[in-house]
């Protein structure tokens, strides 16, 4: 396997052929027939910015049910623009609005919500362990209002890295990109610290909780002579995938991550549910 590090040729895709997601079910959350007339409003609660989510994915699936945005389906969308901090206020604006779903992308998004409202629908996509989280109780009896879709981005980890191992045999020594303010992010980076041992590969951990902080953890990756990186799954490094792209070609580190937007925007590999099919599964 080989890949030009030093231009923009097109790079090589590592990435699992599937949507990999667990639906899980709440009993609390039973679902109804249309009400004639009814304009049924979804608060989507992102921590990145629209263009960095799939959300035609998601009307695309809602329309195939039967709602259409402007005749039975309204949207209230909030942003965090990669500053989670926002996010518990943007969640209790929601709430305020009244709104008869709320629809988080992430685990940060999603234990915003789940702190603002124990009885307004919850339905989640893509956070990574909703019962390590304590979003949910269980998987098979989650309880509460909280409902949707995991990507199992701790059960991935280790895959990811072994590919990276792949791509480059002589890696001896990996960065691991990851934001300690998201909840789902140690049970990540436990299974990759874990792979690595297996590996024979040191770890380097490199925290990043806001987009300023990019340039000099790539500078801390090659001070302490990193191999390679890997990006624990997190909103703030998809809406940053370019920035972290070019800074990877730029020092010259191979790179694995969660999601196939990364690779598309220059990054070497990904391995890890699609995006867009999970915001389409969402609908339903």
């Amino acid at each position: 396997m080989h890949a030009n590090w030093s231009g923009r040729a097109r790079p090589i895709v590592h990435r699992g052929a599937f949507a990999l997601a667990l639906i899980i079910l709440a009993s609390s959350l039973g679902a109804s027939a249309q009400q004639a007339g009814k304009v049924y409003r979804i608060g989507f609660l992102g921590g990145a910015s629209a263009g960095d989510v799939p959300l035609p994915s998601l009307r695309e699936g809602l329309r195939e049910l039967g709602y259409v945005q402007g005749k039975n389906v309204a949207f209230e969308y909030r942003f965090a623009e990669d500053k989670n901090e926002r996010l518990p206020g943007l969640a209790a604006e929601l709430v305020r609005s009244k709104v008869d779903v709320i629809l988080p992308h992430g685990s940060p998004a999603t234990r915003a919500a789940k702190q603002a409202t124990n009885t307004i629908p919850i339905v989640m996509v893509g956070a990574g362990d909703p019962v390590g989280t304590g979003f949910v109780v269980s998987l098979a009896r989650p309880g509460g209002n909280v409902t949707g879709l995991s990507t199992i981005s701790a059960g991935l980890a280790a895959k990811r890295l072994e590919l990276l191992k792949g791509a480059v045999p002589k890696l001896s020594r990996v960065a691991v990109l990851w934001n300690p303010a998201n909840p789902s992010g140690r049970p990540q980076l436990k299974e990759t610290e874990a792979a690595a041992r297996s590996l024979d590969i040191e770890t380097q951990l490199v925290e990043v909780r806001d987009p300023k902080e990019l340039e000099s953890a790539f500078s801390a990756m090659l001070k302490a002579r990193a191999g390679a990186f890997t990006v624990i799954a997190d909103p703030l490094f998809l809406s940053q995938r370019r920035r972290i792209a070019d800074l990877g070609m730029t020092k010259g580190l191979p790179s694995v991550f969660a999601r196939n937007e990364n690779v598309e925007a220059g990054g070497l590999m990904s391995y890890g549910p699609t995006l867009a099919d999970l915001f389409r599964h969402a609908a339903v």
